[in-house]
């Protein structure tokens, strides 16, 4: 089944969202969107020390955090998180980055310099008090900093680490650089996307990133529950490219069992036909239609019984209509042409055919199905103010979740963290501040 992935960070409010953002049908039901009681998220007893950056480690650890886990973001003004500063950033402010604000929703923010011996032994007496450490480094970072799996078991025997390099930790090409792009391309995944007879074309998202991030989650809690079987801590290594090629094992065994390598099928599926987007009436706009069975095939040939040519005995099977998909797909479009997506997709699924219009953001965000189902949620940032952001894509019947905390501002968590979490003295956080191994934290003013 082709798959459909949509992709949200944050939306600044612009006047469109205020309108959306002061609608009953959202505010009615979010008055108390962060007044729950975190105590009943899974997670609460839970402490992370997030050294995630750009979006594969972050988005571990947000999961995470969603689950109601004390995750801490350690950053540096030497070296800041790139997602502060994405091209989304209008303002160009460190505290305004949309993409920062997805990523590290519900944590806590500390600023650091490792570059000084007393900025990461400040660090290993955090970790002793943390149930999680997750670094995204390239191999051998933490190891030059004294904050490896090795370093930090030996004083928290039970801690539990997880590494996400972007290709792994041993083997030929543990230390060659790499991004999100190329380990897309070279996971086997980019070979499949693009229209027949054509290049291959870029995913256009971080797809590694994200994929690799839930791997992660979800085994630190799988590591979390050994841990309470027998009190073991572990060393976790969650390959960013092997967790990208675990998409595509259905193109890996049918090479093996056809000796096929699967090329470029543009929106087209081997299953099912009509498989495709059809332009429809108004300015780029578009509907989804996908057809499986022969009596959905028959039930979308009566819909649109004002186009002849699809009563052709050759489309009447799955077998034929593959054969002749060109010359179906164009007696399709010249259908849609001149009927809204909105009307093809209502007649199409009142008949039991699965259609849906192309949405863009805006169309998102003003679906009744996407509104009741509280899809994004507003939240108010200190320095960007109203926003809206996605919600959690589960929901549990006996334990919370949500969206309880803005992102961190730089440094916004130091006095928390360092005082009453490690101990400090106030006295001592000075000194440490002076010397700017604590780099201090300093209130933004709020934009507009």
């Amino acid at each position: 089944m082709a798959i459909f992935i949509f992709i949200i960070s944050v939306l600044s409010v612009s006047s469109v969202v205020k309108k959306i953002l002061h609608h009953n049908s959202y505010m009615h039901v979010y008055q108390g969107a962060f007044k729950m009681d975190k105590n009943k998220y899974p997670l609460h007893e839970i402490r992370v020390l997030d050294f995630g950056w750009v979006a594969a480690g972050p988005s571990a650890t947000k999961i995470l955090a969603d689950m109601g886990a004390e995750v801490i973001k350690v950053e540096s003004r030497k070296r800041p998180d790139t997602t502060r500063f994405t091209p989304d950033n209008i303002e160009r402010s460190p505290e305004t980055d949309p993409a920062f604000h997805s990523l590290n929703r519900n944590k806590l923010g500390i600023t650091i310099d490792m570059t000084q011996p007393e900025g990461c032994e400040l660090l290993r007496k955090l970790a002793a008090k943390c149930d999680i450490v997750l670094e995204n480094f390239y191999p051998g970072v933490m190891e030059k900093f004294g904050l490896d799996y090795e370093t930090l078991s030996k004083i928290k025997p039970d801690i539990i680490m997880v590494s996400m390099p972007g290709l792994g930790n041993w083997g030929p090409l543990a230390k060659t650089p790499a991004y999100a792009p190329n380990l897309a391309a070279l996971s086997g995944l980019e070979s499949m996307v693009g229209y027949e007879g054509g290049r291959s074309l870029g995913l256009q998202q971080p797809y590694s990133d994200y994929n690799a991030g839930t791997n992660s989650a979800f085994a630190a809690l799988a590591a979390l529950i050994h841990r309470n079987r027998t009190g073991e801590g572990q060393n976790i290594e969650v390959a960013q490219i092997e967790a990208l090629v675990a998409c595509i094992g259905e193109a890996v065994l049918d090479y093996q069992v056809t000796g096929q390598i699967p090329g470029h099928k543009g929106n087209r599926h081997g299953q099912m036909a009509p498989h495709n987007n059809y332009l429809c009436e108004g300015d780029d706009k578009w509907v989804s239609i996908a057809v499986k069975t022969d009596d959905e095939w028959n039930n979308l040939v009566e819909v649109m019984a004002e186009e002849p040519g699809l009563i052709d005995a050759k489309f009447s099977t799955l077998e034929g209509r593959l054969q002749n998909e060109t010359e179906l797909d164009q007696l399709i479009s010249a259908w849609t042409l001149n009927r809204t997506s909105e009307e093809i997709t209502e007649a199409l699924q009142e008949s039991k055919v699965a259609a849906f219009p192309c949405m863009d953001i805006g169309d998102c965000f003003l679906d009744p199905h996407f509104q009741e189902r509280e899809v994004f949620i507003p939240i108010e940032h200190p320095v960007s103010g109203d926003e809206f952001i996605a919600n959690l894509s589960w929901r549990m019947s006996e334990t919370d979740g949500g969206v309880y905390r803005p992102a961190p501002l730089w440094g916004q968590h130091n006095r928390y963290v360092f005082e009453e979490i490690m101990g400090l003295s106030k006295e001592e956080m000075t000194r440490l501040e002076e010397k700017e191994v604590i780099q201090k934290y300093q209130e933004p003013a709020p934009i507009g």
